[in-house]
């Protein structure tokens, strides 16, 4: 580590969702968090991404950034099929590490990362940044302290027209809804539930490709209790979490993003980040501060996992996208090795 309290940062791609991690950083204390390096499978793309952003060095491979002796965590924003090989490649040289979700293609290749993550004694995270806003934050204490009663009911729907966005249509790259919509879905429902569903039954609609583009799926949990959730690549749906007590509900609104919820008493709380240098490439990016924050926090502590999406946390998500990817028939060649 280095000196006093600050953490430096090692970003691998220098893709979109990596820009805005660095904007969201941006919005913390240079004492705490210092961009160092940037690294990307093309140099120019690297030496462009550092030069905006004013980083020190630029990369051309990833294999540099994990011998870096500068580095003391890695951001990884690469293309889902590539966190498995990137993860282990950070770990195993040392470094710490928060992976963009979803983590990896299926369970096996989750308990390989976590399993280098242990062997290395790293802190390891999988960036599910919604965890971390302060409405999820309230939702945990309403939870917790019996204001809304034992929970009965979770409907969330997560959809947007991404037709044209080939990371989410291509097998190759990762695609699916499931993979890129369905890990928010899932971890809103285990952040009201907190115990693991007894049953999953999903129905799905695939694209010309054979890759998930709608699918709805109901999660049973002990008593009878149910989320429902359906995702789509499709059409835009309402995009909401709305979970239900004895006592009462509480909606977050635009629930992977939510600087808004509507309380149990029906008044609406919002909190809203601070803007960055420059302007983010999906909306409300600044927001990844508060996940970048925990990562610091759990790092200086000597912490391996963070309570808040801790290693079981990852396999259980991993094992439901399993699971619902079995039902609606969409496996892929990480599935047969």
């Amino acid at each position: 580590m280095s000196s006093g309290k600050l953490i430096r940062w090692g970003i691998a791609s220098a893709g979109k969702i990596s820009e805005d991690f660095v904007i969201a950083l941006s919005t913390l204390p240079a004492s705490d968090h210092q961009v160092v390096a940037v690294a990307a499978r093309a140099q120019e793309r690297a030496a462009e991404f550092a030069k905006k952003h004013g980083i020190p060095t630029a990369l051309g491979s990833y294999e540099e950034l994990a011998k870096s002796k500068d580095v003391d965590v890695v951001y990884i924003g690469v293309l889902n099929p590539q966190h498995y090989e990137v993860s282990l490649l950070m770990l195993n040289h040392g470094k710490h590490v928060l992976c963009e979700k979803p983590l990896a293609m299926n369970r096996k290749q989750v308990e390989g990362i976590l399993a280098a993550a242990k062997a290395n004694k790293r802190f390891f995270m999988e960036a599910v940044w919604s965890r971390f806003f302060p409405s999820y934050q309230h939702v945990r204490q309403l939870i917790d302290n019996g204001a809304l009663g034992e929970i009965k009911d979770v409907q969330v729907n997560f959809g947007f027209p991404l037709a044209n966005v080939d990371r989410l249509q291509k097998r190759e790259l990762g695609g699916g809804v499931v993979y890129d919509l369905g890990i928010y879905t899932i971890q809103v429902s285990q952040w009201a539930f907190q115990e693991p569903p007894q049953k999953i039954e999903s129905t799905g609609h695939t694209n010309a490709e054979g890759i998930d583009d709608d699918v709805s799926t109901t999660l049973t949990y002990s008593g009878g209790r149910t989320a429902r959730m359906r995702i789509s690549s499709r059409e835009k749906l309402d995009n909401k979490a709305i979970i239900k007590g004895t006592k009462g509900q509480v909606t977050l609104i635009d629930f992977w993003t939510p600087n808004k919820l509507i309380d149990i008493d029906g008044t609406e709380k919002e909190w809203l980040p601070p803007k960055g240098k420059h302007t983010t490439n999906y909306a409300n990016s600044e927001a990844m501060r508060y996940e970048a924050e925990a990562v610091r926090q759990s790092i200086l502590a000597g912490e391996l996992e963070n309570k808040t999406v801790s290693y079981a946390d990852s396999l259980l998500f991993a094992q439901i996208e399993d699971t619902i990817r079995k039902q609606i028939g969409v496996l892929n060649k990480y599935d047969e090795q």
